[in-house]
């Protein structure tokens, strides 16, 4: 989930006169971590969808918990970080996810769908306290100067963590030996659910795996002693993304930004899109008229897409130094659109390289559209920070309406989805190529 930071953050003002680097090195592996794990559901996807004979909707709810996860308590984990502050919430959190990883040792054993996503939206529930504590928390564990040096840092260790989980998350979920079909809908109850529970065991070893690290990282966050920092409810609304609830009774409100309004669709199309295509990828490469890859070798090709969206973040930082925001993320967005009706019109390589490519377009649009929307906010820069976030629950509605589609048209032509999605961010980047904007600090929640 996406975060900004501005010199009026809790912890900013503090004068540090070096980094704490035990602070900032667990700090930058809960990064990781979190990207890991949400970029780990594109591989539990397909393998859930032939344990449990899903449709491509039905499989999609993954990603509908995960997601609909942060939206329910984004508020909630920013009234925590009031409370407790952002050390203790990001504890908490690291507690919540290892909770939510654990449960996926009963999910298997009893090989149940509605367990799983249970494990999951608890799992999505303490990386939302990680995602609004987190990046304050790194820009306060050194000099005011060096801050957005170690917001950048740690967020790329973020990006690592979504290159590695489909590689990794592969070889170990899946590759097992499974039954066609035809002789699943031949075997009795009994034996069907056992060999669900063998199919599904292949979760436990790496999820618990993530449960004792996650449980780990919250203990040795807990010992490292800091000084205090000023907290406050005004300041931490710059990450609290349901604070916009709280606006319906100002005569002047954000809902009178339309540049705003746009933004923050705009991320709901963004989010849904780039969620989307990497939900469908390991079922796109192992269909006949793309490349026929087994799901264990298409894992390995999903890495490239997420890694070309790290790659793109570094290029696009130094491209951003000279053109407008507004550009970039126009001409982005139009070639991104043009790579998926690539490969929704061609076969082969061709529309296995097209798809992974718009990775590496995706990796801009975020920071950039979120940039675009609070230009000229003044007061309401907070408050429309907070409703933009909330518009992450694109990714939780539309992978569940793109696979009502593959379920009628098939996986290639429900790509539709996404390209409507990128028409529209190409069109609101040109639109806003004119607007002055800051220089705030924005990470992908998807990466």
């Amino acid at each position: 989930m996406a975060m900004t930071t501005n010199m009026s953050a809790p912890g900013i003002g503090v004068d540090r006169t070096g980094t704490d680097f035990r602070a900032m090195s667990i700090a930058t592996a809960l990064f990781f971590m979190w990207g890991f794990l949400t970029c780990l559901n594109d591989i539990l996807i397909p393998h859930l969808q032939n344990i449990f004979e899903l449709n491509y909707a039905q499989a999609m709810l993954v990603q509908f918990a995960f997601f609909s996860s942060y939206f329910l308590f984004a508020w909630p984990a920013g009234k925590l970080v009031e409370w407790r502050g952002y050390k203790q919430t990001m504890v908490i959190g690291l507690m919540v996810m290892a909770s939510g990883a654990l449960l996926f040792l009963p999910a298997s054993a009893l090989a149940s769908y509605g367990v799983f996503l249970t494990a999951l939206v608890v799992l999505a529930a303490g990386i939302t306290c990680l995602q609004v504590s987190a990046n304050p928390y790194v820009t306060s564990l050194g000099p005011e100067k060096t801050a957005a040096s170690r917001l950048n840092f740690s967020q790329a260790f973020n990006s690592l963590g979504t290159t590695i989980a489909p590689l990794l998350g592969g070889a170990l979920i899946l590759g097992g030996t499974q039954i066609s079909p035809e002789k699943l809908h031949s075997l009795p109850a009994a034996l069907l659910q056992t060999y669900r529970e063998q199919q599904a065991s292949s979760v436990r070893l790496p999820y618990l795996g993530i449960a004792l690290t996650l449980l780990s990282l919250a203990l040795a966050l807990a010992l490292i002693k800091m000084p205090p920092m000023v907290t406050g409810s005004r300041n931490t609304q710059d990450f609290r993304p349901g604070a916009f609830s709280e606006l319906s009774g100002e005569k002047e409100t954000i809902w009178h930004h339309p540049w705003l309004l746009m933004g923050a669709l705009g991320i709901f199309l963004y989010v849904g899109a780039e969620v989307s295509i990497g939900s469908f990828l390991v079922k796109y490469f192992g269909l006949p008229q793309i490349t026929s890859l087994s799901e264990q070798t298409a894992a390995k090709f999903v890495g490239f897409y997420w890694g070309g969206a790290m790659i793109g973040r570094f290029i696009g930082s130094a491209v951003l130094q000279k053109l407008r925001t507004g550009i970039v993320l126009g001409c982005a967005a139009t070639v991104a659109c043009l790579l998926v009706i690539t490969s929704m019109l061609t076969h082969g390589p061709t529309a296995m390289w097209t798809i992974i490519l718009v990775g590496f377009f995706n990796s801009v649009m975020f920071p950039n559209i979120f940039t675009l929307g609070l230009a000229n906010l003044g007061e309401f820069t907070s408050k429309g920070s907070s409703l933009m976030v909330a518009a992450i629950v694109g990714g939780a509605l539309l992978p569940l309406l793109e696979g009502h589609i593959a379920d009628r048209i098939g996986v290639q032509h429900a790509f539709i989805v996404p390209v409507v999605c990128y028409i529209f961010i190409a069109a609101y980047g040109f639109a806003a190529r004119n607007l002055r904007t800051g220089n705030a600090i924005v990470s992908d929640p998807t990466a």
